[in-house]
């Protein structure tokens, strides 16, 4: 397994190693003592998954503190381009945001620690998206940062124009108005 930090602190991307044969391939998609060795101590306590259509934007979401979420994601089948958002206020990078091809055949996995918002486009006509998380899903602490925040300047459009969005993410408040506690 190889381990790339971003950028953004404690942003880490995961490329596993993958063993192929005639009858397909192998990989360890998580392993507990392996991530704890490269320095991830993380206890992840729920799994998501979700189908997207080509085409569909999900996010930018988050949760506020005490309810933020890190997360471990990678796409179970097909392509998208994932994107996470700085909002922890002491950081340098904070409202700095970085993209990431992830796919089911390069198998990358990106860990979000807790602090950022998280979002992504499916590029393929379906995308199947798990994540870990390390805290449970609390509605009440759900907020977001609007997808076209022109401060942000995300160029979702060099990917894939965004065509599915839930009226939720529609509406969703730009950076200057959002809510965060990091």
């Amino acid at each position: 397994m190889q381990l790339e930090a971003q950028y953004l602190s404690g942003l880490l991307l995961f490329k596993p190693t993958i063993y192929y044969d005639s009858r397909g391939y192998f990989f360890e998609s998580y392993h507990k003592e392996k991530y704890k060795a490269v320095g991830l101590d993380v206890s992840f306590i729920q799994e998501n998954q979700s189908l997207s259509k080509k085409g569909t934007l999900r996010g930018l979401h988050y949760q506020l503190a005490p309810y933020a979420q890190a997360k471990l994601v990678r796409v179970v089948q097909g392509v998208i381009w994932d994107v996470v958002v700085d909002l922890r206020k002491a950081m340098d990078t904070f409202g700095k945001w970085q993209g990431f091809l992830l796919s089911s055949e390069n198998q990358h996995q990106l860990f979000v620690p807790r602090g950022f918002a998280h979002g992504f486009i499916a590029l393929s006509n379906e995308a199947i998206v798990a994540y870990k998380c390390d805290a449970y899903r609390y509605p009440d602490a759900e907020q977001g940062i609007h997808f076209q925040d022109p401060t942000l300047n995300i160029p979702w459009e060099d990917y894939e124009t965004p065509q599915i969005i839930s009226a939720k993410d529609e509406a969703l408040p730009l950076l200057q108005e959002a809510i965060y506690n990091f």
